[in-house]
């Protein structure tokens, strides 16, 4: 993003202290902006000749709105979101003056699910007035220049950094977007998939590459850039609100999708999911939990090892809806790695069907979620040399370990690119050639642990970040967990140094008498009398 476009961010995010007396947060905030937002660059884009399907009707621009004031504003301006959500508006029968009729003022489908259900929380007109006053006063010709869509795009990354609300998990880094969509190397003609789509990071990032590749589509055939435009993208999202953001997100990027837009609305573990045609690329990052019902409640009949783990079922959803020959790169939780029983069939089945060929261990604190252990898992739907093969699929699966002894990411210290720099240059080498040895980030220096997986192999090699395991050894020695590691953490205490548990004991008692005897002390300086 552009250093004007981090100013406009930085500008519209600002705003919020204005409307904290109408009592909005964060998360209201950026709902409560982009309702008027994408009205504003709607008028922009139009002005500029740039957008010319998805208009907005005539009493529900931007016009109508900017040379109001007061109360007329506020009721006007709720009135518009009201057309705008039920495609309807309340007007004076122009041949009986004392009655009013319904009429159609919106058809567009993709406003309408934009729009649904939308109102605003804004009670005070001057509050919506200083909006407004606001977003005219940004130098919009320099925005178009360095895109709408990447203006908007910056503020729902500064809405997952700034709010504490748990939005910051679904909200995956942008470095690490790109970086799994150089890897996976999207090419026009086919058929892309996130089946937990948020703000369509994923879909958009992908877009954004293969316009880089030609020439903004203008390299394709008329049908072939018809087909990106309407057909190459799409994505389900199960929140309605993420889902307005994400068809915003979209549209602004120049991605229409089809009727329902490229994120359609509702639960790819339910029957949404079931009815997606099959991928030639799936890229996601699933919501974190476990199913309880009340969010992404796993209602599918069809997938083979029945589970409430989210992660486990989205994983199963991903690599059965590849084609063969597909690929894959999924962000998910260290739990999926190595959980027991259902979690060891999933894993068991991906690497039959799959080639499960590199797993990157990521960093700590890149996600929002304090504490969450992640990783992307890439895999191809048959073999390395058959794309057709359906059985023992995976030979051997790469890991590179960005996680042990990386710094703490954070808002201080943040995750980019070049994190992942060293990673996508051992990781685009084509399978055949691939060769073990990466020591990044003073790989050297950090100890190995006694595991299985530096057992026989020499001292230099077990320091590196890139190591490759059989898939008889990830089988027979790791019991078909996929958590492998073999670098020591610096944080980390060896069991062998801890001492025996009656020593462990012992200690714990001396410290726990000193600390009676200190408060003891504490209490008799205070002239209290100790009783017991």
């Amino acid at each position: 993003m552009s250093s004007n476009n981090n100013d406009i961010v930085q500008k519209l995010w600002n705003l919020c202290d204005v409307l904290r007396d109408d009592g909005i947060n964060y998360s209201d905030y950026v709902t409560e902006l982009v309702l008027l937002l994408f009205i504003k660059m709607v008028h922009e884009n139009t002005e500029a000749g740039l957008l010319n399907q998805h208009t907005l009707p005539e009493g529900c621009r931007w016009s109508d709105l900017s040379d109001k004031d007061g109360l007329i504003l506020l009721n006007d301006y709720k009135n518009i979101l009201m057309a705008l959500s039920t495609g309807k508006r309340r007007e004076i029968d122009p041949e009986t003056p004392e009655k009013t009729i319904e009429k159609v003022v919106v058809t567009d489908p993709l406003i309408l699910a934009i729009y649904a259900d939308a109102q605003t929380r804004l009670r005070e007109p001057r509050h919506l007035k200083q909006l407004i006053k606001s977003l005219d006063s940004i130098d919009w010709f320099s925005a178009q220049k360095d895109g709408l869509g990447d203006l908007y795009e910056g503020l729902l990354e500064k809405n997952a950094n700034e709010t504490k609300s748990g939005a910051g998990q679904y909200f995956t880094p942008r470095a690490l977007i790109d970086s799994m969509v150089r890897i996976i190397d999207p090419q026009a003609g086919e058929v892309i998939q996130d089946p937990a789509a948020g703000t369509a990071g994923f879909l958009i990032a992908a877009d954004r590459y293969m316009r880089d590749q030609t020439d903004d589509y203008i390299d394709l055939k008329t049908t072939e850039a018809i087909f990106q435009k309407n057909k190459a993208f799409i994505g389900v999202e199960l929140v309605p609100s993420t889902r307005r953001l994400a068809l915003m997100n979209c549209l602004l990027h120049g991605m229409e999708g089809d009727k329902e837009g490229v994120v359609h609305l509702g639960n790819s573990l339910g029957q949404v999911g079931m009815s997606l045609p099959k991928a030639d690329i799936i890229l996601a990052n699933p919501p974190f939990g476990t199913s309880k019902g009340g969010d992404a409640s796993i209602t599918r009949d069809d997938l083979t090892y029945p589970t409430s783990n989210k992660q486990l079922a989205f994983l199963q959803h991903i690599y059965r809806n590849l084609k063969a020959g597909g690929r894959a790169a999924v962000v998910l939780p260290d739990n999926v790695l190595f959980e027991a029983g259902v979690g060891t069939d999933i894993r068991r089945d991906l690497m039959n069907k799959c080639n499960l060929h590199t797993i990157l261990r990521l960093p700590t604190g890149i996600f929002y979620a304090a504490g969450v252990k992640t990783n992307v898992l890439f895999f191809t739907k048959g073999s390395d040399k058959d794309k057709l093969q359906e059985e023992n699929c995976t030979e051997n699966t790469w890991v590179y370990d960005l996680r042990t002894n990386m710094d703490n990411f954070g808002k201080r210290t943040p995750f980019g690119e070049q994190h992942l720099t060293p990673f996508e240059a051992v990781c685009k080498i084509q399978l055949s050639e691939r060769v073990e040895g990466e020591w990044s980030f003073n790989a050297e220096e950090v100890e190995v642990d006694n595991s299985e997986a530096n057992q026989g192999v020499d001292q230099r090699l077990a320091k590196s970040r890139w190591r490759v395991f059989s898939r008889e050894f990830i089988r027979d020695t790791k019991g078909d967990s996929l958590d492998i590691s073999w670098l020591k953490d610096k944080n980390s205490v060896d069991a062998a140094d801890l001492g025996t548990p009656e020593e462990l004991a012992g200690e714990a008692m001396t410290e726990l008498r000193g600390a009676l005897a200190d408060l003891e002390a504490l209490v008799n300086s205070l002239g209290a009398e100790v009783k017991g």
